[in-house]
């Protein structure tokens, strides 16, 4: 039998396998992989302002350089993975990006921390911009949005972990310890990835001719132009309130120390259960429907943490997280489902969109901060989910297929 025979009858695996469940733990390393190393700095953003003598804005760099990197990245690696195989180019990726983490804490100056932040974030793009073509063409019919939360929710205790761990460190030891002690649990979490994920069995190599033709087919649609929207607009907020509401806290009138900030961002477990949940209601009562309720819970938990109540700006905090997880994780999985070809290319340009929201999104925060403060911040936040709400909801009316 044939490779071309093998895939065309492939169904994927079933949801309860052996094999699914090494495909979802792979994918769920890679991720902690990805983003732990990928938002480590986030969680000292004010050591490093300290450190470099400069503005929130400027600090906030260090994060919106890698972001910038990854984005640029997500379309060259989504090519490369069409070539050589969805597990051969996230491997290189992962591998790739574990060596720079271990240099980048070095660089002796901020010129050269923001390039090597740069070029960390391209390599690290190989996860984001595959992840979700492997796991639709692996996952039997049926279970993509299920999977797709899982996958998204093993994203962000990827992201919490690297956040909690650099914040404590850097009080004692300084903020390059705590990056570079991130960077260490990266390596051994891309090792378990290499170890567990099973090989590609519905993956088809494909010319890079077909490239144009791919990223065109997904660019003249309207609900993943809208589903693209998504990522800019929500994720670019949900970066800015993370990057600043530190910055807040540590001032008057809260004044909390490094450490206490650092938990904060303990509310992502409000994410990863709102992730996998998200993909469970979705089955039940339509993606549409679960997206926008996420996005309405999102401007509802940002517009509470205007209060100078420091118990109800946690609320609000975990109750954002948890609408920003809910619709990105619908979101993400949509696009590569509704797909009808190049998902590769439909989740990389989702993911360049997410991460060019990140980036813009997440620098222009600090302006509005060192301008306006807080309420600066949580107004962007706000305006960005309604406008990404308000474009779901008129445009994805007639194009939801539930249960898909």
């Amino acid at each position: 039998m044939t490779s071309a025979t093998t895939t065309a009858t492939w169904r994927g695996h079933a949801r309860g396998s052996a094999e699914y469940r090494r495909l979802l733990a792979a994918l769920f390393c890679a991720g902690v992989a990805t983003f732990a190393q990928l938002y480590s700095p986030q969680a000292v953003l004010p050591l490093i302002a300290a450190d470099l003598g400069t503005g929130a804005a400027h600090a906030a760099l260090t994060v919106s350089a890698a972001t910038v990197g990854l984005a640029l990245g997500v379309i060259p690696w989504s090519v490369l993975a069409d070539r050589i195989g969805r597990v051969q180019a996230m491997t290189i990726s992962v591998a790739a990006a574990t060596v720079l983490g271990l240099l980048v804490p070095f660089a002796p100056t901020a010129g050269l921390l923001l390039g090597g932040r740069l070029l960390e974030g391209l390599m690290l793009g190989g996860v984001p911009a595959v992840a979700i073509a492997y796991l639709t063409e692996e996952i039997a019919s049926g279970h993509a949005a299920r999977a797709a939360g899982t996958y998204v929710a093993g994203t962000t205790i990827g992201g919490l972990a690297g956040r909690l761990v650099t914040g404590p460190v850097a009080q004692y030891v300084g903020w390059r310890a705590g990056v570079l002690t991130v960077a260490v649990l990266c390596g051994l979490a891309a090792t378990a990835f290499v170890k567990l994920a099973p090989r590609a069995r519905g993956f088809i190599p494909s010319r890079s001719r077909d490239l144009g033709h791919k990223l065109l087919a997904n660019l003249r649609s309207p609900r993943q132009l809208v589903l693209f929207g998504q990522g800019f607009l929500l994720m670019g907020g949900f970066v800015a309130m993370y990057n600043f509401l530190g910055f807040r806290l540590m001032a008057a009138p809260f004044h909390l120390p490094q450490t206490l900030v650092s938990l904060m961002f303990l509310a992502y477990l409000a994410g990863t259960w709102a992730s996998a949940r998200a993909g469970v209601e979705a089955g039940r009562h339509g993606r549409r429907t679960v997206l926008l309720a996420s996005t309405a819970t999102m401007i509802a938990g940002t517009a509470i943490t205007l209060s100078d109540n420091i118990f109800a700006v946690l609320a609000g905090l975990l109750l954002a997280t948890a609408g920003f997880f809910g619709a990105h994780s619908i979101a993400s999985g949509w696009v590569g489902t509704a797909a009808a070809e190049g998902k590769a290319q439909a989740s990389s340009l989702y993911n360049l969109c997410y991460y060019a929201g990140s980036s813009v999104v997440g620098w222009f925060g600090g302006v509005a901060f060192d301008t306006a403060g807080w309420p600066a911040v949580a107004g962007t936040v706000i305006g960005l989910a309604v406008l990404s709400g308000l474009l779901a909801a008129v445009t994805l009316r007639t194009a939801e297929h539930p249960r898909r």
